[in-house]
């Protein structure tokens, strides 16, 4: 195992990468801009190096500057978390040159499946269903023009090299397309610093379903099943759970095996996620593959009993899988809320600011995958992830309900986050009765505004303000979502060793 790591990421991602260090006994290495200075997870790591100003591409998209700290804090690896750089394959070829372990698959894999249209030209050939659209990326507005009509209204603009929902737009007509052309290069060179967009053909209210899969050098490939993440908001996942509920033993069998080939075909190593879109008569078609650890990762994490991210150094470090296909079983069911700091009422704007007061969800089944505390200055410059709340239970039924209860305890003040309006979806009968597809928010939350009665606002800054002061400096640095458990205990997912493997039905 490695002795020392930098974590090239920032938030929630790179508090959960260093919470994996420590158990592992892997010193971690944090880097910030100059916006994250009094960033949590600068305050979790073991040492700390700002990288440069505010905007990502002078700090977290800059590969010169990371691989440098990294040689110069003595790093043996490079944890790329999710988004930036994560699926970047020029970043791990520069990891690589500099002699450090990338880990993630190797630049040809990343180039290859990060790769949107490289990944459906090689699903093409390796005989995986996938979605009709264009082989190579979008030029002129004429040429893009004649292929949607080809493909017919609505399309889907997507950024090829990156995921997360950046640089994506639905097109009904083409007097639309244009623009929705130019905001997604826009979008996806400001994520991942390539303006690269293509078309495919939208596939209407679907279910989005993805299989996580580990892979070592030596060829070993396996999944750790489904996860359904079909409530989305423009085209991010808001809501994940796991098992899907659409899924059967049959078909469950017949995706996890062809998430399998798809990472076979790419010559994959380390975790991934393969994502399908499934329609209303339960025929599948492969989407992309996220070449890194997902966000979602702890709903695999609760119900599987493998620590992903501590699967993610052990197979870097090349170490071989210790089981196989046949040794992976589910335990419960799992539901997972991302925790964002945005305005459901106003199209999700998003909403920065000082947190002002903070009380997180405590007690059974419930983890909390956090990056802020109370006093924090949400800054604008980022994705706006607050924290990942996850609950989980014997049942579907019984993880809902605890996600329910856990979102009435979860309380932030000073700035608007989507806590209210994932209440709703929670309890919402649609929810409930497990009938969800990407286009579960349009359906049943348009114009969604939330009930708050008279006072109670006034009343609630008044208490977080005398709680911020009672606190002072010590209170800066709370538990901020370290996932322990009431009490201080550690909860069953930080107990659970690299390779070991939940025993359920």
């Amino acid at each position: 195992m490695f002795k020392k790591i930098l974590i090239a990421n920032r938030g929630e991602i790179a508090c959960r990468v260093i919470r994996a260090c420590r158990e592992l006994g892997v010193r971690a290495v944090a880097v910030y801009s100059e916006a994250d200075r009094a960033a949590l997870h600068v305050a979790r790591a073991d040492e700390a190096y700002c990288i440069g100003p505010a905007p990502p591409l002078e700090s977290y998209l800059n590969i010169e500057r990371i691989i440098e700290t990294a040689k110069q804090a003595g790093c043996e690896a490079v944890h790329p978390g999710y988004g930036f750089l994560a699926e970047n394959g020029a970043f791990a070829d520069a990891c690589a040159e500099a002699g450090l372990a990338f880990i993630g698959p190797s630049g040809d894999t990343l180039r290859l499946a990060g790769d949107k249209l490289g990944a459906r030209r090689t699903m093409t050939a390796a005989g995986v269903p996938i979605i009709p659209g264009m082989s190579a990326g979008a030029g002129e507005a004429d040429d893009v023009t004649a292929e949607a009509g080809k493909l017919g209204y609505p399309v889907m603009v997507k950024a090829a090299g990156g995921g997360g929902g950046k640089g994506m737009r639905v097109v009904c007509g083409d007097g639309e397309l244009a623009e929705c052309l130019e905001a997604a290069r826009r979008e996806a060179k400001g994520a991942f610093g390539d303006d690269t967009v293509y078309l495919e053909k939208y596939v209407e209210r679907p279910r989005h379903v993805e299989f996580q899969i580990l892979a070592d050098a030596r060829g070993n490939v396996v999944h750790l099943f489904e996860r359904e993440c079909s409530i989305q908001r423009r085209h991010q996942k808001i809501v994940e759970e796991s098992p899907s509920p659409a899924l059967d033993a049959k078909l469950r069998k017949k995706m996890g095996e062809a998430a399998c080939e798809v990472a076979r075909a790419v010559g994959y190593t380390n975790a991934g996620t393969v994502e399908f879109l499934l329609d209303e008569n339960k025929n599948f078609y492969f989407l992309e593959v996220n070449a890194r650890v997902q966000v979602e990762h702890p709903v695999t994490e609760m119900v599987i009993g493998v620590d992903i991210v501590k699967a993610q150094l052990a197979i870097a470090a090349g170490e071989k899988l210790p089981f196989a296909q046949k040794d992976v079983s589910r335990r419960g069911h799992a539901v997972e809320c991302r925790i964002y700091a945005e305005d459901p009422a106003a199209n999700f704007l998003p909403s920065a600011g000082k947190i002002l007061f903070l009380r997180e969800p405590r007690g059974p089944g419930v983890r909390l995958d956090g990056g802020i505390y109370a006093g924090y200055d949400v800054p604008v410059y980022y994705d706006p992830i607050l924290a990942k709340l996850i609950t989980w239970g014997s049942s579907r039924e019984e993880a809902r309900r605890r996600m329910a209860e856990a979102l009435r305890e979860y309380v932030i003040i000073g700035i608007g986050t989507t806590i209210p309006f994932l209440r709703d979806v929670i309890d919402h009968p649609a929810y409930v009765a497990g009938e969800t597809n990407t286009g579960f928010i349009t359906d049943h939350f348009d114009g969604w505004r939330e009930e708050v009665p008279e006072g109670l606002m006034e009343k609630a800054l008044a208490a977080a303000a005398v709680a911020e002061m009672a606190a002072g400096p010590a209170g800066r640095y709370s538990d901020g979502g370290s996932g322990r458990a009431a009490g201080g205990g550690p909860t069953p997912w930080q107990t659970v060793g690299p390779w070991e493997i939940g025993r359920g039905a």
